[in-house]
């Protein structure tokens, strides 16, 4: 059996975790518009608490046990906040340039996890951040209708993702995978209730399947980003973000028919080489 490295585990665990962000965000894209955005906020933060409280059913009440309950509340208010903020921005503007706009979040995590965490910040690791985010620019170029005032909200989106991702690696060396993970769910399950229940009216079957696959990528996203979090550096992981920009450009072929054109392939092309190239050097030295 093939034995990877704990940097090559982090990194798959890291794409993984992506491709279903990627996913969960196609997901809200097309369920947002049936139930509106805070009904489909509830839906993935109360469907993976359930998901969790089933599966950690026999480790209560340990689970809930912290060392770090005011990180464990920051990272899910910086949690809620990223996904609020990116759910307004993909009902507004294309998936894509969303996506593409969010990918300033490996340079905020790189230079946060320098300046908090103490990571190193070498040469090969901010080429890969630097050329990853040239692709990202490239898709994202002046003239395009990404520039409209909806996009303030996937940078917003950015900067919370950053602040959560940060205290994810911080807290990721001493918690419990399970436990981070309830929280998350379980503060959003409680904000979110509060808002959408009162004047939420029962979904169609359409809906209800559509609410059920952002449960299943909502969780499986959080469970591979934080056990990816656990294994390995945030900075060296955090051009693996940009493969979100390649997942995202996919689904808008396939599921909204939205056909990217070619400076967005070549971008996407540039951030793919920019992660192999990070790959390689820190997993074959």
């Amino acid at each position: 059996m093939t034995q990877f490295s704990p940097n090559t585990r982090a990194i798959l665990f890291m794409v993984a975790a992506i491709l279903c962000f990627s996913l969960m965000d196609a997901t809200a894209k097309a369920l947002s518009p049936r139930i509106g955005i805070i009904p489909a906020l509830w839906a993935r933060y109360a469907g993976q608490t359930i998901v969790v409280l089933v599966l950690v059913a026999h480790k209560m009440p340990g689970v809930l046990h912290t060392r770090y309950p005011k990180l464990q509340l920051a990272r899910s208010v910086f949690l809620m906040g990223a996904t609020w903020c990116f759910f307004i921005g993909i009902s507004n503007v294309g998936l894509t340039e969303s996506t593409a706009i969010m990918n300033v979040n490996p340079v905020l995590i790189t230079l946060g996890a320098a300046l908090f965490l103490g990571e190193r910040l070498g040469p090969r690791r901010l080429a890969g951040i630097g050329v990853a985010l040239i692709g990202a620019m490239i898709v994202i170029r002046p003239g395009s209708d990404v520039f409209s005032p909806y996009a303030i909200y996937p940078l917003c989106a950015a900067f919370c993702y950053t602040a959560y991702a940060l205290a994810t690696r911080f807290v990721g060396k001493d918690e419990d995978i399970w436990t981070s993970l309830f929280y998350t769910g379980a503060f959003g399950t409680v904000v979110l209730s509060a808002l959408a229940l009162p004047s939420m009216s029962m979904p169609d079957a359409t809906s209800l399947m559509l609410m059920g696959l952002i449960t299943l990528f909502g969780t499986l996203s959080q469970l591979l980003l934080i056990r990816a979090l656990s294994q390995g550096e945030a900075s060296m992981l955090a051009p693996f973000a940009y493969t979100g920009l390649i997942f995202a450009t996919v689904w808008s072929i396939v599921f909204f028919g939205d056909f990217p054109d070619l400076w967005t392939i070549v971008g996407a092309l540039v951030i793919a080489s920019a992660g192999t190239y990070v790959w390689h050097r820190e997993t074959f030295r």
